[in-house]
């Protein structure tokens, strides 16, 4: 029977969601824990990975599970062993087909900015010391929508087979002292969210104008476009698939 766990963790602790041959990451942790629970080797597949320390709100993996067992009641056991920085949020069923990376429709992203310096946010936010212009950074971000082509915001020497990737939302809002930015998109290249994301701060604190950043996209350069963004700020939040591959049509 086939499986979609829904978990969310904080990536402070953990080099990225997949698996390493000399670093912890999320995978292994979750991987072992479910192969010492079900008593046999679990291999994990997820709906994508986040790099080191990068957060997750839902991430997806799919896994197929021989045993019977009470969804409810699992997950509840198995969020006693798993560490305080992960933990399973939904354990539903899907068809024997269903793929938690190649069948998912959409991903969103969220990147925090704090504007002060707060103790309690500090493994969650990127402290800027100096308040960017948000409406620069919007209007920038609107380039966004009507781009195909993000080779300029990849990381460089990635083994992908294309750059294209389509955005669907692309938005800053204020929150008092917390700016946050909104991604959604159906996929996503390494690095490319914190390479917008440090970008579009450029453009904001007007080292960079909207004419800069539209050129930026048209050059495919990496070394044209700004820093990445600190890991700590980012956070996958949500990632969509089809109602049809649930089964009973519940929906993640």
């Amino acid at each position: 029977m086939r499986y979609f766990f829904d978990i969310s963790y904080h990536g402070k602790h953990y080099h990225g969601w997949q698996i390493q041959p000399d670093a912890i990451s999320v995978q292994q942790v979750v991987q072992e824990i479910l192969s010492t629970y079900f008593r046999t080797p679990i291999n994990i597949i997820g709906a994508g990975r986040t790099d080191t320390g990068v957060h997750a709100r839902q991430l997806f993996f799919h896994v197929d599970i021989e045993a019977v067992f009470e969804q409810e009641e699992t997950r509840f056991k198995l969020n006693r062993f798993l560490p305080k920085d992960i933990s399973i949020q939904q354990i539903l069923p899907v068809t024997s087909e269903a793929h938690a990376r190649f069948d998912a429709t959409a991903r969103t992203y969220e990147y925090w900015i704090t504007l002060e310096k707060d103790p309690f946010r500090q493994e969650l936010t990127w402290h800027l010391q100096r308040t960017p212009d948000i409406n620069l950074m919007n209007q920038a971000a609107e380039a966004l929508l009507s781009h195909e082509d993000f080779e300029c915001f990849s990381r460089s020497n990635t083994d992908v087979k294309t750059f294209l990737c389509d955005i669907r939302e692309a938005q800053w809002e204020q929150q008092d002292k917390l700016l946050v930015f909104t991604i959604t998109a159906d996929r996503f290249l390494r690095n490319m969210v914190r390479a917008i994301v440090g970008t579009l701060v450029d453009v904001g604190l007007q080292k960079r104008s909207i004419e800069d950043f539209r050129r930026i996209l048209a050059s495919k350069d990496r070394s044209q476009a700004g820093a990445s963004a600190p890991a700590q700020g980012l956070f996958l939040t949500q990632v969509q698939y089809p109602n049809t591959i649930f089964l009973n049509h519940q929906s993640a």
